[in-house]
């Protein structure tokens, strides 16, 4: 694998890599207040988060809501994330949810949604 510290060699980096590099990279771009003549700095820093996900043991994630009374588990992965952080919605909090087919929706405190994917539960149906 590549890693390069510049978005311009990238020739050895797979498409799929690199767009999820450049995706973190402009995040953190956003997410540091758009200041400009950083690009190397947040490539640099976006490979290391993305190269060190990956390196990672796959680990699943999920959050748990109660649906008129009917529980319901959404999984979700760093890249479906969009920056939630684990504990953003309290224990017993109110949170409006949408359902689109085996996607369950979450919407944050900062207007944007959490997607998840649902998780069947043995014994119950959807």
């Amino acid at each position: 694998m590549n890693t390069s510290s510049s978005p311009d060699s990238q020739a050895s980096t797979p498409p799929d890599l690199q767009a999820a590099i450049r995706r973190r990279a402009e995040e953190i771009y956003v997410r540091n207040g758009r200041i400009p003549g950083r690009d190397l700095e947040n490539w640099a820093q976006a490979e290391q988060e993305i190269t060190r996900e990956l390196a990672s043991p796959a680990r699943r994630t999920a959050v748990v809501v109660r649906v008129d009374g009917r529980q319901y588990i959404g999984e979700y992965t760093p890249e479906m994330a969009a920056g939630y952080a684990p504990g953003e919605f309290g224990a017993g909090a109110q949170v409006r949810v949408r359902f689109d087919g085996d996607k369950m929706f979450l919407a944050r405190p900062n207007g944007t949604e959490l997607e998840t994917t649902i998780v069947p539960q043995a014994g119950l149906k959807r």
